[in-house]
């Protein structure tokens, strides 16, 4: 890889993580069309990895502020964290379906075997 384009790609790369991964704002900054970075992304090993470890940074940084807001007693932050990684224990959403006035509605399912009903 010539010299320029190695200079441009670490600049790309010093942009993307100061925009905590935000492509748009970290090609403008360092003046690359989005078209370049995603070329580098596809061909570019090294680039495609040093990308997802920004991206894990800035997933890490967002975490934080999850668990901040959730410390600051924020019920809305308390509930999604819940939703999403409480699970296990129960935490979920479930969509009831009925029928009229709310009553119970039965379902019959029937899974077809493609292979078979093609014969």
């Amino acid at each position: 890889m010539d010299e320029s384009r190695h200079i441009k790609k670490e600049s790309l790369l010093k942009s993307l993580e100061q925009s905590l991964g935000v492509v748009t704002v970290a090609c403008k900054k360092a003046d690359i069309p989005r078209s370049t970075y995603y070329k580098w992304l596809k061909e570019d090993e090294s680039f495609a990895d040093k990308v997802r470890d920004i991206e894990n940074v800035a997933l890490d940084f967002a975490e934080s502020q999850l668990h901040k807001q959730i410390s600051d007693n924020s019920t809305a932050a308390t509930i999604f964290y819940l939703k999403t990684k409480g699970k296990a224990r129960g935490y979920v959403e479930r969509q009831e379906i009925t029928g009229a006035e709310g009553m119970p509605t039965n379902f019959q399912i029937e899974i077809i075997d493609s292979i078979k009903a093609k014969d």
